[in-house]
Parts: structure tokens; sequence; C-alpha cells
């Protein structure tokens, strides 16, 4: 019996609340939100320097988040009920991933490069270039994801996996009992040291993309065998430079204003809402050309900017000419944005990014063109502030779109919610400021420096190979060719690339045999059907399916990532 029948009602209809549908998007500021949100983004701005620092990775803390602010919601005291809201999880897992990311990659990170190069009073004003680079790379991805460039329908595995566990948590059933499954066994295969996320992501991309990515995993790992190591002779890197130049020249055509462009757009519902207001309506989209050009060149020239911030606040423009520290100037900026758009798109097809590897193409390319260690080390730490933060965002918008995609009307609501994920992410990012400007030094002094820096300082004092820009030069031709035949929607080249950046062992072996059982299981399930609605319907159906496991395999390993602190402390 209940000592507190009216209490008990008031939990219940307050819970009868947050199951129904939403009029408007959650905000990220409601006190109960923004409270959660800031508890947790210190948990994962800890997490994110602990693991970057100790066994140099950066986990992806969404389902974390989003576990936590789910667990919240089942507690029948008051105005926690409304954590039941979907669109609030929504919010609490952007923001704890976004700290995640920016305290360990695009904060941490280029610090710890003119520190390990010994130069203690650059920390402070690469800081200040390292949050101009990561403010600047949430905001582009804000003004451009959706586009052609960078669809919400591209495959973001890890924000599917974070709005597939939101959506489990909240309805249960037979999708909860595949989404379970698959993390039950991406936690105990990641436990195995096995990379069951490059399984799940198989099931979840373009097949043509993940295949390329497939292949390039399994000659990065098998290569060294042969005597042959791709890595030291900077194969994987070249190829990158080409394929990476062809990208961009396609996200240039993207850019373009079709001709007859604004008289169909003003039709078209991204426009005006007039039309069917769906997200499969008119493709989608809700950014079109224009405004996918004006978000990148207003990136570009904000990270020249930063470029002279970085500039005039680390020296560098007392130590170059003026030609010169133009010419520093510039290729700061063109780094920042080309690193994010590489890493965004690698993220967006396969779910891994190659960060480190671009930033290090960046540092050779410095070093050819003979740029003194200083103003070297600046540039490699600006160009690392940014991309992952650029990839997160991207996974976050992805599990708010699919989680929005059956509102009505659907385009303002997947505006604002998308506007309201971008300021949870926000908080998150200051959140992550305050624990790095107050932990580095401490990390530091003890000797915990990010890995990767310590690679970057190593490669700049050594310097390079005779030849090795010749060499990189030369594999950037089939580079280049292997990305024009793919064409802006496959990525083959820069996945081709990415896989042999990264080249985690077995990870090729589990991406090639999802893409196998993906194949067999959607014949199997379209075997005797020979009418051609039923069989798309059945294809369809097998889609969902593996959605749902591919899902599950990377939220388990998202949680053994997670898990790896315990080891690090």
């Amino acid at each position: 019996m209940n000592p507190n029948p009216q209490a008990g009602a008031g939990a219940d209809a307050a819970a009868a609340a947050a199951d129904a549908p939403p009029r408007s998007h959650p905000r990220a500021f409601e006190p109960v939100t923004l409270i959660l949100t800031i508890v947790l983004s210190v948990l994962g701005a800890l997490i994110g320097i602990v693991l970057i620092t100790s066994l140099g990775v950066s986990p992806n803390t969404a389902v974390i988040g989003a576990l936590v602010a789910m667990l919240i919601g089942r507690i029948p005291v008051g105005v926690l009920t409304r954590m039941r809201s979907r669109h609030r999880q929504n919010l609490v897992q952007s923001a704890i991933s976004g700290s995640t990311f920016a305290a360990a990659n695009s904060l941490l990170t280029p610090i710890a490069v003119p520190f390990a190069l010994g130069r203690n009073d650059l920390v402070w004003p690469m800081l200040g270039g390292a949050v101009i680079g990561l403010a600047v790379d949430s905001w582009v991805l804000y003004r451009v994801f959706d586009s052609k460039l960078l669809p919400a329908t591209g495959s973001w595995p890890a924000g599917i996996a974070a709005a597939e566990t939101i959506k489990a948590g909240d309805t249960g059933g037979r999708k909860a009992a595949i989404l379970g499954a698959g993390a039950v066994i991406g936690f105990v295969g990641a436990l195995f040291k096995l990379p069951t996320s490059a399984a799940g992501v198989g099931f979840l991309g373009n097949i043509w993309a993940l295949a390329m990515f497939g292949v390039g995993l399994t000659v990065g790992q098998y290569a060294p065998e042969f005597g042959f190591d791709l890595g030291a002779h900077h194969v994987p890197h070249g190829l990158m430079i080409g394929a990476g130049l062809v990208a961009l020249a396609q996200a240039l055509l993207l850019m373009r204003t079709r001709k007859g462009g604004a008289k169909g757009a003003a039709a078209s519902p991204a426009a005006d809402g007039s039309a069917v207001d769906s997200p499969d309506a008119d493709g989608g989209l809700t950014v079109q050309a224009p405004q996918l050009r004006r978000g990148l060149l207003e990136g570009m020239g904000l990270f020249v900017c930063g470029a002279i911030v970085v500039a005039i606040a680390g020296g560098v423009v007392g130590g170059l000419s003026l030609p010169a520290l133009v010419g520093w100037v510039l290729l700061a900026g063109v780094a920042a944005i080309v690193h994010q758009l590489i890493v965004g798109l690698a993220a967006m097809h396969s779910g891994w990014f190659p960060a480190f590897a671009v930033t290090l193409i960046f540092l050779i390319i410095g070093l050819v063109l003979h740029i003194p260690t200083v103003p070297l080390a600046l540039l490699v730490g600006y160009t690392a502030s940014t991309g992952p933060a650029f990839a997160d965002l991207g996974y976050d918008f992805k599990a708010g779109w699919l989680l929005r995609r059956d509102a009505a009307p659907w385009r303002p609501f997947e505006i604002e919610g998308r506007r309201q994920q971008y300021l949870a992410q926000l908080v998150g990012f200051g959140v992550a400021l305050v624990v790095v400007a107050v932990a580095w030094k401490t990390f530091f002094s003890d000797g915990k420096v990010p890995p990767v820096a310590e690679v970057y300082v190593t490669t700049i004092k050594t310097g390079l190979e005779p030849g090795t820009m010749t060499t990189m030069l030369l594999w950037a031709v089939p580079g280049a060719l292997v990305q024009l035949l793919g064409g802006p929607s496959r990525q083959m080249g820069v996945l081709l690339a990415t896989g042999l950046l990264v080249a985690t062992p077995q990870a090729g072996w589990m991406v090639l045999g999802a893409l196998v059982v993906r194949q067999l299981y959607t014949l199997w399930r379209r075997r005797g059907i020979a009418d051609a609605a039923a069989r798309k319907e059945s294809d369809e159906q097998a889609e969902n399916d593996l959605s749902l496991v591919g899902a599950g395999l990377v939220a388990g390993s998202s949680l053994n990532d997670v898990g790896q602190l315990t080891k690090a402390l």
C-alpha cells in the first residue's frame, strides 16, 4: 500500500508526461538537464584525459551518458522523471561524449606538443589556439551536417549505437533483445582483445566504403609479415594525400548550386516546409548547397583567424619573415579545415577517424617546407585540435536525427533539436576546458603525456629520411584514382587509406566477415520471394535487424573501452 497516494499519483503523472510526444524539443539549459549534463561532462573529461595519457585512446562515452540518463529517469522522484524523455537523454549523451573527445583529443593532445618539446611557456598560448580550433570545428559541423557532403543518412556508426540504446531502453521488446545480445557479444569480444566495434561497423555502413576499409585494415596488418612496413615507407600517408585531395575537389563540387537549383530549393521542404514534412522528402536534406558553401567558407575564414591568434600568442610573428608568416597562417588554416573534413568523412563511413595520421601528414609537409621547430610544433598542435570533435558531433547529431524521425511536424523539431544538442555540447566543451586547464600540469608533471604528442615531437626533432615526400606523392596517385572511382558517396580512397593507417589487428577480418554475414542474411531472408516489392521489404527488414546487431556490438565495445579506466588508474 502506498503511504502517500498523492505523491505516487504525481510521479505517475510526471512519468506519463515525460513519455508523451513533446510539442517542442526539450531545452539544454533546463535545470535538471543542465545539472546532469555538467556532472557527466566532468566524468567524461576525466575519463578522456586519463585514457589518452595512459593507453593512448579516447573512448566514446555516449552510451554511458545515455544509460545514466535512463537510470535517473526511472527514479520516481518529481522532476527526475523528465529524464525518461529520449530527447533529454540525447542531450546528456551528446554532452558527455563531447567533453570526452574535447578534453582528450582537442585540448590535451595539442598542448602536450609544446610541453614535450620542452617549451612549457607555449602551453597556455597553444591551449588558447586549441580552444579556437575546437570552437570552429564544432561550429562548422553544426552548419553543414545533413548536407550532401555529410548527410544524416550516412552511417555515423557510434550515433546509431547511441540512438538504438536509448530507443531500446524506452520501448524494450524484440529490438531491445537483439541490441542487448549484440552489446553482450561486443563487450565480451572486446574483453578478449577482439575489435568487435569493427564488426559492428560492418553491419551499418556503405558496403563499398566498408569493403575498402576492411581491405586496408587487412593489408595493413599482414604487410609487415611479408617484409614491407607500409607505415615506415609512408604508403598509407601517400594514399591519404591523393584520396584527400580528390575528396576536397568532390566537396567543392557538392557546394555548387545547380542551374535552377534556387528555384527548386524554394519549392522543396528544405526551404519553406510547404511540401511533405518528412526526413525522407527531397532526400531529407536540411542543408542545401548554398548553406554548405557558406558554412565551409566561414570555417576556413575562422580557422585562418585562429591561426593568426596562435601566431601572435606563440611568438611566431617575431621569428618569421612577413612572407613566411603569411604562408604559415594560410597553411595552418588550410590544414585545420582539411583535417576536419577528412576525419569527418572517415568517421561517417567507418566509425574510425585517422586524426593522428592526417596530422602527421601536415607535419611532414611542414618538414619538407623547412618550417622552424617552434612554428611547426604550433602548427601541429593547432591542426590536431580539429577533427575529433567534428566527428563526435556528427555521431551525436545522427543519434538525435534517428530519435526525432517520427516527430510531427518533423523539420522544425529536427532543426530545434539539433540546435539544443549543439548547446549541450558547448556545455560539455566548457567543462572539458576547465578540467584540462586545472589538470594538465599534474598529469604532465607525472610523465603522463599523450603518446601521439611524443611521436609528433620525435618526428619534428629527427626530421625526414631522403625521398619521403617523393614516395608519398607517388602513392598519392593510386589513392586519388580509387577515390575518384568510388565517388563522393562511397569515399573509397579515404576509407582504404584509413584502414591502412589504423591497421588494428584482426579488425579487417571483423569488417569483411560482417559484410559477408550481411549479404548471406539478406539472401536468406529473401529466399522463395519472387515479388519485387516483397523482396524490397525483406531486404529492408534484414538491414534493420543487422543494424540493431551492429549498434549493439559498437555499444558493447564502447562500454569495454570506458571500463579500461580501472586499468589506467
